[in-house]
């Protein structure tokens, strides 16, 4: 690496000093040594990488101090990326929209599956600002080239792929991968690059679009593979995105900068107190994976089944697609992200559909494909799941657009003519529309365009069969049964998206049931998740092994990997600070106002039928007063905008117009 690449911002050796043993009893434990705002902590690399698809050229962007401490990292450096590039009036799927490929300040050191990167853009489904976080062994590789951010601008002439070392970008034609699937294409690219530079293939990190991505289908996503774990950008559509670029995958090859927390030991001391904790919490996850997590919440009445019209299927439906089984007939390994212990991630071999050593169906993907159309057929749906990874698309917006696709047919909105494959519980034709959506044809190419695209070419009825808010399928966490889901996905940045309020808390009776609290319980889960994928933490690792919200833990680990003073306020008013640019960058984009902070029509207007939930829905009324308890609380407008003297408050007060 260049000494230009290590100056820039961070000395490359620790001028810390030991302090003097502090009184027990004190309410805050603090770093071994605090740096200076003028100063980038040397666990940032210290520089963006902006690329420039229309001309092959690449420029470096020194990353400022100040914003390293305001947006941290990941999450954090994405929408600032996005509000500073992106003009708000620019189409998802024009050259001006933005890829900004980030990593946060905990990659690469001692804190536990830190091994997360993210994708900012704006999204062709929401027309709004989305981040989409993913694992394996490419954020890792991309810490180590020094570039905590990799921005994509304009469109390349030619098909091509990007190729990203620790000295800059190379822009490289390659027409002849057009077609190829995200598998085929992640070993194409490495093994290209490997011969070309003499290096172990495993060694060159790629991650990369199928042909639902080359094709623009809005929910196309960017698949990851490596030897350890695949990972999945799954949600909003950065796979269309890269294919409107002309780009058909981004490699990185792994470069030689390391970070330098500024109190190591301390940081290994509390990532080691917090192991135990970790693996005891996480021990579903370790034996199934999320596919663990059917028949508990099934049990719960709170799993939507054809298309949300109940929320239960019987046990043995649940149980035929069940973790459990998967696990004991399928499972061929176990399969983990960089710098995990939990290995959540498995692989499956479905003999019968051809599928070897497929990624499992996640417990999200199964509530699409499998319980939403009523696919109850465990080995189709895991190939309909394989299909999905390998041509490049979203799992739960596929699947969800799938089953309100089905829905209409069955009230008469669609017909045989539109396609022969939408009755409920049709496995094989499920397994048909994959293949037909990733590549338009016929009724595929109406589904390419997502529910709420297909349901405006409908009669006005069908609106009322739409599961999801802001352009965005909803996640398998129920609106109706849970009111913290109610209030958060009506007010997430990202839509129908279950990683801006998480339901976890939920789940173990917190606002489950009662809408007492909940408008700041949500606001301040947003901020806890602002704060993880900024930190570019695994949520899992994250609410298992140091709490479901922003604790002292994170502050500490924060403060010994940079040296900063922060205070837990502090670290909360992080995720904060985020989650109020990303609003404004929808804001300002006209998507974003009280109108829009609403639900579908089922959650508001049809309460759960049947089975322990019954009973539970969000009527309009109950969502306005939670509304306005929830921008009470944030200090925004009447109209759900936030006001210049909260962004100054938050220091950002540059962003008010």
């Amino acid at each position: 690496m260049s000494d230009k690449r290590l100056v820039c911002g961070a000395p490359t050796v620790n001028p810390c000093h030991r302090p003097l043993p502090r009184p027990s009893g004190g309410p805050t434990r603090r770093s071994e040594c605090n740096v200076s705002e003028t100063d980038l902590p040397s666990v940032y690399g210290g520089e963006t990488l902006h690329v420039h698809l229309d001309t092959g050229e690449s420029e470096t962007e020194p990353i400022d101090p100040g914003d390293a401490r305001r947006f941290l990292g990941g999450n954090g450096f994405a929408v600032k990326a996005v509000h500073d590039h992106v003009p708000s009036d620019a189409d998802p799927l024009d050259p001006e929209n933005i890829l900004a490929f980030t990593v946060g300040p905990m990659n690469g050191t001692p804190f536990q599956s830190t091994s997360r990167g993210v994708v900012g853009f704006v999204s062709p489904q929401t027309d709004g600002f989305f981040d989409s976080t993913f694992g394996g062994t490419f954020p890792r590789a991309q810490k180590t080239t020094g570039f905590e951010s990799v921005v994509l601008h304009d469109a390349a002439a030619d098909l091509s792929y990007v190729r990203i070392g620790e000295d800059g970008a190379e822009v490289v034609p390659a027409p002849d991968l057009a077609g190829l699937d995200t598998y085929e294409t992640c070993a194409e690219v490495g093994d290209r690059i490997a011969a070309d530079d003499g290096v172990d293939a495993e060694d060159v990190h790629v991650i990369a679009a199928g042909p639902a991505g080359e094709n623009l289908v809005r929910f196309a996503c960017l698949l990851h593979d490596s030897e350890m774990r695949e990972g999945v950008a799954g949600r909003g559509g950065a796979g269309a995105v890269l294919g409107s670029k002309n780009v058909k995958a981004v490699a990185i090859e792994e470069g030689d900068f390391r970070p330098d927390p500024a109190a190591d030991g301390e940081l290994r001391d509390l990532v080691g107190g917090r192991m135990g904790p970790l693996m005891a919490e996480t021990e579903m996850l370790q034996n199934y994976g999320t596919s663990g997590l059917v028949n508990p919440i099934n049990e719960m009445g709170k799993l939507g089944r054809r298309n949300n019209r109940v929320e239960q299927a019987s046990r043995e439906e649940a149980e035929a697609i069940s973790g459990e089984r998967i696990r004991e007939e399928y499972v061929t390994e176990d399969t983990t992200c960089a710098n995990c212990a939990v290995a959540c991630g498995k692989h499956v071999t479905v003999e019968s559909e051809g599928v070897t050593d497929g990624k499992i169906p996640e417990f999200e993907s199964l509530f699409g494909t499998a319980t939403m159309t009523d696919v109850f057929d465990v080995e189709r749906v895991m190939k309909a799941n394989d299909l999905c990874d390998r041509l490049g698309m979203d799992t739960i917006s596929w699947g969800v657009s799938v089953a309100f696709a089905r829905e209409c047919y069955d009230e008469g909105l669609l017909t045989d003519d539109d396609s022969p494959y939408l009755d409920f519980g049709d496995a094989d034709g499920l397994v048909e529309l994959a293949r037909r959506t990733a590549h338009r044809e016929g009724f595929g190419d109406r589904l390419a365009e997502g529910s709420f695209r297909l349901a405006a070419e409908l009669d006005d009825e069908a609106e009322h069969y739409l599961h999801g808010v802001k352009g965005l399928e909803f996640a398998a966490h129920s609106p109706r049964g849970l009111k913290g889901m109610s209030i958060g996905y009506a007010t997430a940045t990202r839509g129908g998206s279950h990683h801006d309020t998480r339901p976890t808390l939920q789940y173990d009776g917190e606002h489950a049931e009662t809408t007492e609290g909940t408008p700041e319980f949500a606001a301040r889960i947003q901020h806890f998740t602002a704060l993880g994928d900024s930190l570019t933490q695994c949520r899992f690792v994250s609410e298992g092994g140091w709490g479901k919200r922003v604790t002292d833990r994170y502050r500490d680990a924060i403060n010994a990997a940079t040296g900063w003073d922060l205070s837990t306020d502090d670290v909360e008013g992080i995720g904060e600070r985020i989650y109020n640019l990303e609003r404004l960058v929808n804001v300002e984009r006209g998507v974003a106002r009280r109108e829009t902070d609403t639900l579908s029509h089922r959650v508001m207007h049809e309460p759960i039928p049947e089975g322990p939930s019954e009973g539970m829905y969000c009527p309009p009324e109950e969502l306005d007063r939670m509304l306005d308890e929830y921008y009470d609380f944030r200090g925004w407008d009447d109209d759900g905008v936030p006001t210049a003297a909260r962004l100054d408050s938050l220091g950002i007060g540059e962003y008010a117009d």
